[in-house]
C-alpha cells in the first residue's frame, strides 16, 4: 500500500516525516498524470503546485480553517488529499467531482473558484467575520502571478493593508498563466526573485532582536531606511504588506516554515512562492501551456487526442483574413490567445495583437480607447468571462458607440468546467447593453459571413456568440434576422446558433408523428426583429423557442411580448432554456437532455403543445 493510500484529510498530512513526504508527492504526480490522461483537466497548474499544497495542509486544517483558492484549477491535490481520491475518476464528469473547488462537495473547500483574481478580497471578508465573531480559525488566499494582472488582485491586496487583518496570502509565482505571462507585473516579479537565503536570515533577525523591543526599532528604522535606497522595490512593502520570499515551492520543509512564520506574525503577510508549471512530467514542463487545460492524453507519450476543427479556430482564422484585408483591425486577448483561437493572428500581425492579461475589464476599456482614436478593434473572450467587463460594455463602449467587435466565445454550455464557466449569461447582459447588435452564427460560414458584417457593415458595438466545439449538419448561410428553414403549419419553432440543429433534428422527429413544424433561424438576437416570427405564429397559434441559454432576458420572452403587443391569439407556448442558469459539470450532450433543450426532448414537448 502506497502512502497516498492512507492521506484523507490535513491530520493525516501532519503525521508523515520528510521521507514520507517526498515519497506522497511523487505519488501525487503519477496519480494525477494517470488519472487526468483519461478524464482531462488542468494538469500543469496542478503538478507545480503538489508540495504548495502539501505544505498548506502540513500547516492549516482546511476543514476548520479557510483556504481560498484564486481561479481554483491548480486545487486537484487539495482534493486528492481530503478524502476524495477514490472517487478521482470522476473527475470533471456528470454527477461526479468538480474540477473546481466547491463547498457542496466538502467542507475543505472553503468558496467556490473558477474566475481569476479574486481569492484575496474573499479572504479578507472571511478574515474579517472570523474577527466579528471572537473565532480564531487561520485564513489564507493562494493566487497565481497571472492573476496578480486583473485589477480586483490590487483592491484586495488595498483592503488587506489597511485592515490589518491575520491573513496569509500565498502568491504562486510560476511565470505562466495560461499562455505567458505578460506586463508589468511579470517583469516585477522577476526582479523580486532574490537570493532565498533572505529569508532565514530575516527570521533569525526578528527572534534575535524582538527581545530587545527598542534596539530592535532603532535597527529596523535604518534597516528600511537603507532597504529603500539600495533594493528594488517592492510593491507589496509598498502596500503596507509583511512580505516573505521567494521561496523554493518544491521544498516542503521551507515552504512548511515559512507559512508557519507566517501564520504566526498575526498580519497581513505575502509569501512569495517560485513553482514550475508541469513539474515532474517532462511534456507538461516542456509545454505547460499546451497541458493547462487538456483533453484526455497518452500518460507515457503526452500525445493528445486529435481535436477537429472548432468556432475558435476558424473566429482566428477568418479575423486573419479581413485583418490582411483592413490594417485598422487589431485583436485582444485576456490571456487567452489559444484558447480564443488568436494565436495564428499573433504570429501574422504581433504588432496588431495585444494580450492585455486576465483583466477583462482593463481590455474592453482599452478597446474603446482604440475605438474613440480609429483602430477597429476585436476583443476575443470566453463568454463567462466578459461578465467581467460588463460595467466598460456600458460606460466606455455604449455610451458613445463605438464600433468594438466582440468575439463571444464558449457561448452556452461548455460542459466540463461547469457552472463558473458556462456562457449563458451573456445574452441577457448583452441585449441590455445599448446599440449592442448581438449575432448568433449557426456554423463556420454564417460566422464568416457575420464576422464580415461586424467588422465593415454594422455601426456600434457587435457581438458574435458562438460555442465551443465545432458545427453542426446545418451549414446554410442565409445572412438574414430571420430565416424560414422548414416551413410548417402546426407549430412554430424558433432557435438561433447550433440549437437550430436540434431543432430541425426535433421537427424530423416530429413529421413522424404526423406533426408539421415551422422552423424559424434567428441570426440576430438584438436588435431583434421577429416579423417572420410573428407571421408564423398567427398561422400556427403554437410557439416553442428552444434556447442555450439562462432564462432572464432569452429571446422567447421578447417574442411572447411581441406577440401580445400584436394581439396574437397564442394557443399554446413553451419556452426551452436553462433557467436560472446554475448548470452543473458534465458531457454537454447529458446536460442538454437534463433541461429538455436536445432534440428529443424538444419533440416531445412539442408534442404536448400540439396536444399530441
Amino acid at each position: 500500500m502506497g502512502i497516498l493510500e492512507k492521506i484523507n484529510s490535513s491530520a493525516d498530512i501532519k503525521r508523515l516525516d520528510d521521507w514520507q513526504i517526498n515519497e506522497l508527492c511523487r505519488e501525487i504526480r503519477e496519480f494525477l498524470i494517470e488519472n487526468v490522461s483519461r478524464t482531462g483537466g488542468h494538469l500543469a497548474s496542478n503538478l507545480g503546485t503538489v508540495e504548495l499544497t502539501v505544505a498548506i495542509h502540513r500547516v492549516y486544517d482546511t476543514a476548520v480553517d479557510r483556504i481560498v483558492f484564486d481561479v481554483g484549477h491548480q486545487s486537484y491535490t487539495h482534493k486528492i488529499i481530503t478524502g476524495r481520491r477514490d472517487r478521482f475518476s470522476t473527475l470533471r464528469q456528470y454527477g461526479g467531482l468538480s474540477g473546481f473547488p466547491k463547498p457542496r462537495e466538502s467542507d475543505d473547500d472553503a468558496f467556490v473558484a473558477g474566475h481569476a483574481s479574486n481569492s484575496v478580497s474573499v479572504a479578507l471578508g472571511m478574515a474579517k467575520a472570523r474577527s466579528m465573531a471572537g473565532k480564531d480559525y487561520d485564513v489564507a488566499a493562494v493566487i497565481g502571478d497571472g492573476a496578480l494582472t486583473g485589477g480586483l488582485a490590487y483592491e484586495g491586496l488595498a483592503g488587506a493593508a489597511a485592515s490589518g487583518e491575520p491573513l496569509v496570502i500565498i502568491l504562486n509565482d510560476n511565470n505562466m498563466s495560461i499562455d505567458e505571462n505578460v506586463g508589468g507585473i511579470a517583469r516585477l516579479l522577476q526582479k523580486m526573485r532574490v537570493k532565498p537565503g533572505y529569508i532565514s536570515f530575516k527570521r533569525w533577525y526578528r527572534a534575535a532582536f524582538a527581545k530587545i523591543p527598542g534596539l530592535y526599532r532603532f535597527n529596523h528604522r535604518i534597516k528600511e531606511w537603507l532597504k529603500s535606497r539600495l533594493l528594488p522595490g517592492n510593491m507589496f512593502s509598498a502596500m503596507g504588506l509583511s512580505y516573505i520570499g521567494p521561496v523554493d515551492g518544491h521544498d516542503v520543509s521551507k515552504l512548511e516554515t515559512v507559512i508557519r512564520w507566517a501564520r504566526e506574525m498575526r498580519e497581513p503577510v505575502i509569501v512569495h512562492v517560485l513553482t514550475q508549471k508541469g513539474r515532474g512530467c517532462r511534456y507538461a514542463e516542456e509545454h505547460p501551456e499546451l497541458y493547462h487545460g487538456v483533453g484526455p492524453f497518452d500518460p507515457e507519450t503526452g500525445e493528445l487526442l486529435p481535436a477537429g476543427e472548432s468556432f475558435s479556430e476558424m473566429f482566428g482564422k477568418y479575423l486573419c483574413e479581413f485583418a490582411r484585408r483592413d490594417e485598422r483591425i487589431c485583436a485582444i486577448t485576456a490571456a487567452m490567445a489559444s484558447g480564443t483561437g488568436l494565436d495564428c493572428f499573433a504570429r501574422e500581425f504581433p504588432e496588431r495583437f495585444i494580450d492585455a492579461g486576465i483583466a477583462e475589464g482593463h481590455a474592453t476599456a482599452m478597446a474603446a480607447g482604440m475605438a474613440k482614436q480609429g483602430a477597429l478593434p476585436v476583443f476575443a473572450v470566453y463568454s463567462s468571462f466578459m461578465q467581467r467587463g460588463f460595467d466598460m460594455l456600458i460606460h466606455d463602449v455604449a455610451l458613445q458607440g463605438l464600433h468594438v467587435v466582440f468575439g463571444i466565445d464558449r457561448a452556452g454550455i461548455v460542459g466540463s468546467d461547469g457552472e463558473t464557466h458556462h456562457g449563458i449569461f451573456d445574452l441577457d447582459y448583452l441585449s441590455a447593453v445599448p446599440g449592442m447588435t448581438v449575432l448568433c452564427p449557426s456554423n463556420y460560414a454564417e460566422l464568416r459571413d457575420m464576422l464580415e458584417d461586424a467588422l465593415f457593415r454594422i455601426n456600434g458595438p457587435v457581438a458574435l456568440r458562438y460555442p465551443r466545439g465545432g458545427e453542426g449538419e446545418y451549414k446554410l448561410s442565409p445572412r438574414a434576422a430571420e430565416h424560414i428553414v422548414r416551413p410548417g403549419k402546426d407549430l412554430t419553432m424558433v432557435a438561433y446558433g447550433t440549437m437550430i440543429n436540434e431543432a430541425l433534428s426535433a421537427a424530423e422527429l416530429l413529421s413522424a408523428s404526423g406533426i408539421s413544424a415551422e422552423v424559424i433561424k434567428l441570426g440576430s438576437a438584438a436588435p431583434a426583429d421577429f416579423s417572420l416570427t410573428l407571421e408564423s405564429l398567427r398561422k400556427t397559434g403554437r410557439l416553442l423557442v428552444a434556447e442555450e441559454v439562462c432564462a432572464a432576458g432569452c429571446v422567447g420572452r421578447q417574442i411572447m411580448a411581441a406577440a401580445v403587443s400584436e394581439e396574437i391569439k397564442i394557443k399554446a407556448a413553451k419556452l426551452l432554456n436553462l433557467g436560472r442558469g446554475i448548470v452543473a459539470h458534465g458531457g454537454r450532450d447529458r446536460l442538454m437532455e437534463d433541461h429538455g433543450i436536445d432534440a428529443c426532448s424538444i419533440a416531445r414537448t412539442a408534442g404536448e403543445l400540439c396536444g399530441r
